[in-house]
């Protein structure tokens, strides 16, 4: 990728969080997902740690899924979406390292990184998000905090404005599904956009964009669906049932997402 054309991507996805309605970030972990979901609609694609995690057999969360990340980055950023990468806390508490991994992902096509804090020091997401503004200039960087994700709640305002102070695109706050809460944090944070996680039987995407929120992720929602429908058809025809409810993609269509 260019340098002008990524400028021009990262422009088209910052763009996406000042619509009338939220970005509705879908996440995939593989190439299959994620051209199936640009091919049904969304300009936007998320990974998920946690489906790329699984799908290797490796544990997320703990540093584990550098390489398969990047390989997933480097098959999924020629294809014709935005893709914003999930990147735990960055696999390393160095921020140059984390600078170093955010230039790898640009320059593999992304155009957005999202980077976890885990509810360790301020100081150091602080110095890993400016690590990244200065390695890999107009990628767009959503800074997670687990306030509310591990904990209560408490730390939430402290944290996010400084992430926001330090050059963060947006801020992300997982687990947080209170409306009132989100209005205050909307507020807070002024024109940095809000990212909330989906949560089912939680607010909708509409309540949400009503309440100030400018992008919601599903995060490894999709996967753990998929990974229920596989069993859900197995044990039915196991046990004599039909087993073709729900979108079942034609093997047809699946070898055209790769055409």
């Amino acid at each position: 990728m260019t340098d002008h054309h990524a400028a021009r991507s990262a422009e088209t996805f910052a763009a996406l969080h000042r619509q009338d309605r939220p970005l509705l970030l879908p996440n995939a972990w593989d190439h299959a997902s994620a051209a199936l979901l640009h091919a049904h609609g969304f300009p936007a694609v998320g990974t998920t740690s946690l489906g790329v995690a699984a799908a290797a057999g490796l544990p997320d969360g703990v540093r584990a899924t550098r390489e398969e990340t990047l390989r997933l980055v480097g098959t999924l950023g020629p294809l014709p979406f935005l893709l914003s990468v999930d990147a735990e806390d960055g696999f390393s508490d160095d921020p140059g390292e984390v600078g170093a991994f955010a230039a790898e992902v640009r320059a593999r096509g992304a155009v957005g990184i999202n980077l976890e804090d885990g509810l360790g020091l301020v100081g150091r997401h602080v110095a890993k998000i400016r690590a990244v503004r200065l390695a890999a200039p107009g990628l767009f960087v959503n800074a997670r905090t687990d306030t509310y994700w591990l904990g209560n709640g408490e730390g939430t305002r402290e944290r996010v404005l400084a992430y926001r102070d330090a050059g963060a695109d947006g801020v992300f706050v997982p687990g947080l599904t209170d409306l009132g809460a989100i209005a205050v944090f909307v507020r807070d944070l002024e024109e940095c956009p809000l990212n909330v996680l989906y949560a089912p039987g939680g607010p909708s995407l509409a309540r949400l964009g009503d309440h100030g929120v400018r992008r919601v992720s599903l995060g490894s929602l999709p996967y753990r669906r998929a990974l229920g429908a596989a069993l859900d058809a197995v044990v039915a025809v196991r046990e004599g049932r039909e087993a073709g409810e729900g979108t079942v993609p034609s093997y047809r269509e699946v070898q055209e997402l790769v055409g």
